[in-house]
């Protein structure tokens, strides 16, 4: 999932200055998980908006406003609201900030509520946990399911730095090193072996930006 973090409500202000009309958008899927963007945000923001003079044309919470085609389809039920607004506020991630504007049904501003923190997962205490960089190029079938790239500071593919103490990362003590969960996580899986693999330095051009995937068969 997409992890965000909502801005203050100086920034979002500050954000919609010489703005009066303002429709919203939320999130049903990640920022609704984040309490960033789901329904009883966006509900409170629209409270918080009014006491400050912004009228609030109204509101829609789209299961994943990063999908272009229903961000399309969601949108199009509400045509008169967002002809009534000069902004449109995204309570989502980046993803869905654009996605709006790539939609292409209305030329109002539109602006973003949220920062896009990291891809994570969460735990059962609502903690976010970043595991993963979409560097393009995965090796967790040689580490057993547990990411160097994303979870070591220093992004070591080959074993760790010789700093960790009492399992802890030199770089945060209060961080485990992830090679020592790695080899631990083998250990377990009776796969020690893939210790001794030496991966090469990373091929860079699989994470360029901006990047490009198609479904379509390739010729």
């Amino acid at each position: 999932m997409i992890v965000t973090k909502q801005k203050s409500f100086q920034d979002i202000m500050e954000a919609l200055k010489n703005k009066t009309n303002i429709f919203i958008i939320g999130c049903g899927e990640c920022a609704t998980t984040c309490k960033t963007g789901g329904e009883d945000e966006v509900k409170l923001l629209c409270a918080e908006l009014s006491k400050n003079n912004k009228n609030i044309t109204g509101f829609v919470i789209p299961k994943a406003p990063c999908v272009v085609s229903q961000t399309k389809r969601d949108l199009s039920k509400f045509r008169a609201e967002l002809e009534r607004s000069d902004c449109i506020l995204v309570m989502a991630c980046g993803l869905g900030v654009q996605a709006v504007i790539q939609s292409k049904r209305f030329n109002s501003k539109v602006v973003s509520g949220c920062d896009t923190l990291f891809a994570g997962s969460m735990t059962s205490l609502g903690e976010f946990f970043e595991f993963c960089s979409s560097c393009g190029e995965c090796l967790l079938n040689i580490t057993g399911g547990l990411c160097p790239v994303t979870r070591c500071p220093k992004s070591l593919l080959n074993g760790p730095c010789g700093g960790a103490k009492d399992g802890k990362c030199e770089v945060d003590r209060t961080k485990d090193c992830v090679w020592i969960l790695i080899y631990e996580r083998l250990k377990e899986l009776g796969e020690l072996d893939n210790i001794k693999s030496i991966v090469k330095a990373k091929n860079h051009r699989k994470n360029l930006r901006p990047g490009v995937r198609s479904l379509k068969k390739e010729n």
